[in-house]
This record gives structure tokens, sequence and C-alpha cells, in this order.
């Protein structure tokens, strides 16, 4: 039997045709330019000044908080380091007054919105946890969200005391930066070491 080539063309609009996906409508949110408070930051030394505030708040708050992460803590190695890190943040706060020395500033805190949220997020741990292996993953969890934030904050404002020329705030800065880096490392190694499996 023989096929016409208007039969083959009919053919093949036939099996090519494809069905064309629906596209969903995507929602635009209306962006607004925030305005600035009265005592809003002029400048970088401002930032700069701010950015001491905050971290200043939060170390001395996170000062008061890790001893009820150390009771709730069974590992022995969680607890070394926990007890090991509370001495570095007491010296840490010193390193931050230091800092607000050489800028001519009495020290002050100011209320960080983000390690506030953070340690409300691991007393909720504790509490969603049940003691021993499974509580100390949550513990290290919440410890180095609190850790991770410290260092982005520190790492951002040895770079601004750079651009400022603040010589003796930089080598304090990064001091505290390499010892959260380290602090961070050493809770990834205790998790890996078989207490991640145990909460399993």
């Amino acid at each position: 039997k023989k096929i016409s080539m208007a039969t083959l063309t009919k053919t093949k609009k036939t099996t090519t045709k494809t069905s064309t996906p629906k596209t969903t409508a995507v929602k635009t949110v209306k962006a607004e330019k925030v305005p600035a408070k009265k005592d809003a930051a002029k400048d970088l030394a401002d930032l700069f000044e701010d950015g001491l505030k905050d971290l200043y708040w939060a170390e001395k708050n996170l000062l008061k908080n890790m001893p009820k992460m150390h009771k709730n803590a069974s590992s022995a190695e969680l607890k070394k380091s926990l007890e090991d890190h509370m001495k570095e943040t007491e010296n840490q706060i010193k390193r931050i007054e230091d800092c607000f020395k050489e800028l001519g500033k009495k020290p002050q805190a100011a209320v960080c919105d983000a390690m506030k949220g953070l340690l409300e997020e691991g007393k909720g741990i504790m509490e969603e946890t049940e003691m021993g292996a499974v509580r100390d993953a949550g513990i290290i969890a919440a410890a180095q969200k609190m850790e991770h934030y410290e260092i982005a904050s520190y790492g951002t404002l040895a770079a601004f005391a750079k651009v400022l020329g603040y010589k003796q705030s930089l080598k304090l800065l990064l001091a505290t930066l390499e010892e959260e880096k380290k602090c961070d490392e050493h809770l990834t190694q205790i998790a890996d070491t078989n207490l991640n499996t145990k909460a399993k």
C-alpha cells in the first residue's frame, strides 16, 4: 500500500506534538526602602562600634548560658570543650573591651537579636531531647550555630578594623576569630567520634 507525502507529513505533525507546560505566576513582594533610625550609623566607624556592642552583648549572654549547656551534656569530651570555651569567652569579652578602649569609648552592650534567637533555640533543643547522646548532638548543633554567627561577626569587624586603621582592634579580633574557628572544628570532631552514631 502506497502512502502519500501528505499523509507522512500529517503523521509527523501528530506524533511530535507536545503539551506546553503550565507556568505558575511568581508572586512579587513589594520592596520598600527601610527608613534609618535617628541614631543610625553614618559611616564605617559607627557601624564598627555598633558591631562591637552586638558582640559584647552576645559574648556576655553566651557566657551566662554555657553552664546550662555544660550541665545538660553527657559526653565527657563535650563537657571539657564547653569548659574550655567558657574560659576563652571570658578573654574574648576582655578583648572587646580593649577594642572599645582603642576607640576611646566606654564598653557598651546592645541587644544582639541574632544571638538572642540562637540562645532561645539552644534552650528549646535541650527541652526537646532526652538526656544522653541525643541531647549532646542537639547541644553541639546549637553551639555550632552560635559559633558560625560569631565567626561571621568577628571576620566582618576585623575587615572593618583593617580599613579604619584600628591596628590593636584588628589584632584582637583576629585572635578571637581563630579561637572561634578552632572551637567549631573541635565540636565537629566530637560529633564525628561516634556521638552522632550513638544518637541514631
